[in-house]
């Protein structure tokens, strides 16, 4: 298996990751036994390096990634989040205090049934309460033992160079893809100068870059999609029109066009690794191929010329998550 650095933190990992919140929550129906035996390939292969949050089913995500690990906790890059508390009533309150950090940590580590964590996140920026104090605890934990590197997700430049002092962060957690190009101008480069590795969720779009998506009768009908604005019907019908030149660039790649997709946010930084999601242990093998994939310059241009940033009709989350947003 091909690996990566997270910058220049000192953090290697498989080139490609395992995201595990579609496993348990918002996309399609849960199926545990086959998410299990994903995972358990995934590790089979050399690729498992395994993100998952307590935020995800509320903790159910966690259980499951614990259970499939079991006994084999010295193969897997364990990566989890917290400080994003989903609501009953669909609503979340991001929470940074140093005190939750401790407790979210320990909660995390029982879950998962292991000692200690390989890459702990933020998982959103609690405006409440300064970087520096949540940095500040995180950092604690690397001196109990409990985590070895630190990460953000969806932060600010501000934030992560003022987190970055406080203690080093390894990687920042944020969405990229061809349809998602948000952090190239400002976040990008931040990273980049202090040495921070980004690890790209929602490499394939949510799904949509694998040209499966092309209508919303393709979701069942409890999708969390719906409520995304890029999935609305009048926007999905404007974005499918961008997958023409997709569908080109693997048809003369003889490939898929999420591995077109996968090889695009590849192609952008060797310290960039990104992290699609699956259930299915064939769908991720073909995730992995994607390191196979030499998209040329013309291939890059012919991509780029099509899903410029801002190109894609309607805002990445449903308003109320935008809010939670720094980028």
């Amino acid at each position: 298996m091909q690996t990566r650095e997270f910058g220049r933190s000192g953090l290697v990992v498989p080139a490609i990751g395992l995201g595990c919140m579609g496993m348990s929550t918002a996309y399609g129906e849960r199926d545990d036994e086959s998410s299990t035996a994903t995972i358990q390939h995934a590790i089979d292969v050399g690729a498992g390096l395994l993100d998952t949050s307590d935020a995800y089913a509320n903790g159910v995500n966690e259980e499951l990634v614990g259970k499939a690990i079991a006994g084999r906790r010295d193969k897997v890059i364990l990566c989890t989040k917290f400080g994003n508390i989903r609501l009953p009533d669909g609503g979340r309150r991001i929470v940074g205090r140093p005190e939750y950090v401790a407790e979210a940590c320990d909660a995390s580590l029982k879950r998962l049934g292991v000692d200690h964590i390989d890459l702990y996140y933020q998982h959103r920026v609690d405006a409440e309460t300064p970087i520096e104090e949540t940095v500040g605890a995180m950092a604690r934990l690397i001196e109990a033992g409990k985590v070895r590197y630190l990460g953000l997700s969806e932060a600010g430049a501000d934030t992560i160079r003022r987190a970055h002092a406080t203690h080093p962060i390894a990687a920042l957690q944020s969405e990229y893809s061809l349809w998602t190009r948000l952090i190239e101008d400002d976040i990008l480069p931040v990273i980049r100068e202090l040495g921070i590795g980004l690890a790209a969720y929602s490499p394939l779009g949510r799904g949509f870059l694998s040209g499966t998506i092309r209508r919303p009768a393709d979701l069942i009908d409890k999708d969390r999609r719906h409520d995304h604005p890029r999935f609305h019907p009048e926007n999905l019908a404007r974005n499918v029109a961008l997958l023409s030149v997709l569908e080109g660039v693997a048809a003369a790649n003889n490939c898929t066009m999420a591995q077109v997709a996968l090889a695009w946010v590849l192609s952008k930084g060797d310290d960039i690794v990104p992290l699609p999601g699956t259930k299915s242990a064939a769908r991720h093998d073909e995730n992995l191929a994607a390191l196979d994939v030499a998209l040329d310059d013309a291939d890059i241009a012919r991509l780029e010329g099509v899903f410029t940033p801002g190109v894609t009709a309607g805002t990445r989350y449903p308003e109320r998550q935008m809010k939670s947003l720094e980028i």
